[in-house]
Formats: structure tokens, sequence, C-alpha cells
């Protein structure tokens, strides 16, 4: 029998968690993000199918989608609603005889052995449907990579395959960063390369791409573009590698000293966040966002890792100082790092 691995994703999994408990709203724009108010600072967390046809998505300003979408249900986040949707999911994929690696509230892959990965895609849809009332999409493929990218060629609710048989005849004429692990900035260093399709770039020469993208960087991204991928489907379960704290303000900080205080001020959440868990901090980022919507970041990685309150704030303060701009700022964030597994 061959192995294929399943990557199952919610279909618009926070919006759909909320139109369970508001049946009401089904087939209406629903955009969920901050606390629900599309006249105060934030951003989308997520957005229905039918919000997003008028261009709201996540990370948009709620003004901005409250002007694109005047129409749309706005709500709060609700984190604990969406985290207990996503364990009874899990729980029901665990169900199968098959290697679970979930990926976060919304996605995981599986390792299923058989001749019809379509019939065990079905019946996971079926199956988590009947225990959730969640839809889901299911990319099958033969590695993770070929999974999760077939998932997004069957959404919303449906089942796709993506194999080495058919991954230039799908993919081939389309950018590079339609591949998953390629972004914009990538895409635009390929492109001045005279890179622009997955096609030319599984033609690349990966020593040639060394040369311009780095030792490692160059025949990845060469390996990505060919669909291949050796990372094996593991069982462990799921870990946050960070956490992080962030607020957005209503009104901008001017004075910089303030910022100081309240990136001290998050750092002294995040330290407690991570002792509750016993889950040492490597390295500490924090997250600026200007005035309008320039966001820019900073790390420092500390000597040893550690779960102390005041080598955290340090850390947060170091990476604070790495900012030279000294323009209003609209959001600060905070984040602990922990370090890599093995």
């Amino acid at each position: 029998m061959a192995r294929w691995v399943l990557h199952v994703d919610l279909d618009q999994f926070i919006a759909a968690v909320e139109v369970l408990r508001r049946p009401e709203l089904r087939g209406r724009p629903v955009i969920v993000g901050g606390d629900g108010d599309p006249t105060k600072r934030g951003v989308v967390s997520t957005a229905s199918y039918e919000a997003r046809k008028y261009g709201v998505h996540s990370g948009l300003p709620l003004r901005t989608a409250a002007r694109r979408c005047p129409d749309a249900v706005f709500l709060p986040v609700d984190r604990e609603a969406y985290e207990a949707a996503s364990s009874a999911v899990m729980a029901t994929l665990r169900e199968f005889d098959a290697v679970v690696e979930t990926l976060g509230w919304d996605e995981a892959f599986l390792a299923v052995d058989g001749d019809d990965p379509e019939a065990a895609a079905r019946e996971i849809q079926r199956r988590v449907r009947a225990s959730t009332n969640l839809d889901c999409s299911v990319g099958i493929g033969q590695n993770k990579l070929q999974a999760k990218l077939a998932t997004g060629f069957g959404k919303p609710a449906g089942v796709f395959r993506l194999s080495g048989e058919t991954w230039f005849e799908v993919l081939g004429d389309l950018s590079t960063d339609a591949l998953w692990g390629i972004g914009a900035k990538t895409a635009k260093r390929l492109a001045k390369l005279g890179i622009d399709t997955v096609t030319q770039l599984a033609a690349a020469d990966p020593h040639a791409l060394a040369a311009q993208l780095g030792p490692t960087t160059g025949p990845w991204l060469v390996r990505l573009a060919r669909g291949q991928d050796h990372s094996a489907v593991v069982g462990t379960p799921y870990v946050a590698r960070s956490r992080g704290r962030e607020i957005t303000y209503q009104h901008d900080l001017d004075d910089w000293e303030q910022v100081r205080s309240e990136v001290m001020r998050l750092a002294r959440l995040v330290a407690d966040d991570v002792a509750a868990e016993q889950r040492p901090t490597a390295r500490v980022v924090v997250k600026v966002r200007y005035t309008p919507f320039n966001t820019h970041t900073h790390g420092h990685s500390l000597a040893t890792p550690t779960t102390e309150v005041t080598a955290i704030e340090r850390g947060a303060l170091a990476a604070l100082d790495q900012f030279t701009g000294r323009r209003p700022v609209r959001l600060l964030g905070v984040r602990a790092e922990f370090p890599a597994a093995g």
C-alpha cells in the first residue's frame, strides 16, 4: 500500500466557530478581531468567505475592513471558544489509524496508508462535521509540501490531490510565492535573478542560487519548486515555539519613555506566561507598529535560557534599543522565543 500525507485545514475556522454560536449569521459577512468594535484600532483575526469577497483579510485594520464591508458583523476574539473547538477536531482526527501532526488551531497533517486517499479524506470530512459541525478541506500529497499546497485548490470543503506526476501541471506556471515557504520578499529576490515561475525555479542551478541566496536557502528553494520534501509526519504533541503579548493603542504613543514603560510591562506579562509553563526563554523579540501602519521587529538573544522576569525584561529593552526611529507608535508587542528542540 502507498503512504499518503493528508493536510486537513478547517475552513474559515474562527468565523465558522462564531457562526455555530450564532446561526443567524450564516451567509452574512462576519469579521472577527480585537474587541469587536470597528471604530477602534485593531486588526482582523479572520473573515468569513462572504467578507473576503470585499477584500477583507487577516491583518487588515478593522477600520479599513469596516469601510470595505460596511454591512459586516464585527465580533470580538474569543480564544477559549476557538481552543475548545480545535481540541474537539484534533481529538476526532486522532481516532483515525494514522499519525497526526497538529500545526495549531486549525491545521493538521495525517500520514495515511492505503490506495484510496480520497476516500480517507472524505471520511475525515464526514467525521469532523459529525462531531463538530465544522467543515474542512483536505489536501492529498506524497509529502507534506504537496499536501499543504493541495489544500488551497480544494477549498472550501473539498478534496484535492497533488503529486509528483501533476506538480508542474498544476503549479508550473504560477509565481514562486505560490509555494509554501516563499514570501513576497524572496519572490522579489528571485525575480531579480530572472526566476518568476515555479518551473523556472525548479530548473535553476542549486549551486548558482547558493551563491546568490546562501548555501542552505538556495538549494532548498530549488527542492521546494520541484515538490520535494523529506520531512516526516510526527505524532508528538504540538508545542508552541514562542509566547507573546501585544497591544494596539487607541491613541498614539508619542513619548518614547512611555513606549519603554509599556515594553517593560508587556515583558513582565510574557515572563509570567513562560514561568507558568516552565519553558525557559532563549530570545526576546519586540514588535513596533508605527503610525500609520509600518511594522518592524528586533530581537535580542539571552545569555542563557531563563524564565527569570528581570532577564526577560532586560532582553526586551535591549531589543527596543535597536529601534532608531522615534515616531509615534500605535502597537507594541513582546514575544519570548523558546530554544529549538533537540
